[in-house]
């Protein structure tokens, strides 16, 4: 049985949260045709990973970018289109109780998708409060692996500790993890230099893939502590941590002048420089292209220690995923 540790996975995917939600991204329904655009920018591009997941979408969008995803891959016919992964990650939401509640929530998602889910993931782990639960859910991940439902299985927002016991568990089970996600990016480096996750996945043959590699857009450059803010939470959000990052966002900007390419691809370049696989999201054609700008070139080590000591030196850390366990 193939699964997606065979699947060779880009160097670079997109993420797809903002694809029906309302609330933090503003979107709605005559957004669709741009999206749709991007889509297909990205696979023509050979950015071929989207990472979607069962709770994205706020209120009556809830699925929305399951649905618009199973929609663009399904009418897509341009170069790449076999390739294209589509990677969703399963909410352990309270009422999800046993392993057939996970078979049924993919089947769900396949359904909105059109096709079978490549890559499912558990969207986080329950073991800081309701360990009880997690076992079952994780059960329920091995059994659609095992039923050929899915081609590989991931796991986001696990720590080192946590990530080795559940892949001792899938081990016995003969199911390999191909992917963990966390939220990496020059602002939130806290998983791989306190966690130490990319060792850990370097020795067990899991691809760390990095979620907000732009840290919301923080990182874009393209807002300033005198604003115009984001509206909503990202603007509280940016409002506290703009003033305690300058000098990292000045360093950023430095290197971007000096290689000729934006902020924005410079901080993707670099989570790709540390052996991830960034996932930015795009609302836009322009934002894509800007993305797969990043793709195509490497940071050389001197700017590396160059932007590690700016994000080391930061005062201001991106907020951690709260369901982020050790």
């Amino acid at each position: 049985m193939q699964n997606c540790q065979e699947v060779s996975l880009p160097n670079m995917g997109c993420g797809t949260w903002a694809w029906g939600n309302r609330l933090l991204w503003g979107y709605d329904e005559s957004m669709d045709d741009q999206l749709q655009a991007v889509f297909n920018l990205c696979v023509s591009n050979g950015v071929t990973l989207f990472d979607t997941g069962d709770s994205y979408g706020t209120g009556r969008f809830l699925g929305r970018s399951e649905l618009l995803l199973g929609r663009f891959s399904k009418e897509y016919l341009g170069s790449g289109k076999e390739d294209i992964c589509i990677a969703t990650k399963l909410a352990a939401y309270p009422w999800r109780l046993t392993r057939s509640s996970m078979v049924s929530a993919c089947k769900s998602s396949a359904k909105r998708l059109g096709r079978n889910v490549d890559l499912v993931q558990m969207h986080w782990s329950t073991a800081n409060y309701a360990p009880w639960q997690e076992g079952r859910l994780l059960d329920g991940l091995a059994d659609l692996y095992e039923q050929g439902l899915v081609k590989g299985v991931g796991l986001s927002n696990y720590g080192s500790k946590r990530l080795k016991k559940v892949h001792q568990k899938f081990v016995e089970r003969g199911v390999p993890i191909a992917t963990l996600q966390v939220q990496y990016s020059l602002l939130s480096t806290y998983p791989v230099t306190q966690l130490g996750i990319k060792d850990v996945c370097d020795e067990l043959g899991i691809k760390l893939i990095a979620y907000s590699p732009l840290a919301l857009g923080l990182l874009t450059g393209k807002y300033s502590e005198k604003g115009p803010f984001p509206k909503g939470i990202r603007g509280l959000l940016f409002r506290q941590l703009l003033p305690g990052v300058r000098s990292l966002l000045s360093c950023l900007q430095e290197v971007a002048q000096s290689r000729n390419k934006t902020m924005s691809q410079v901080a993707i370049n670099w989570c790709i420089c540390k052996g991830t696989i960034p996932i930015p999201g795009a609302k836009t054609v322009e934002q894509a292209r800007e993305n797969i700008g990043s793709l195509g070139w490497q940071l050389d080590s001197n700017e590396i220690a160059q932007l590690d000591k700016a994000a080391a030196s930061a005062d201001k850390k991106m907020v951690q995923n709260i369901f982020q366990t050790k």
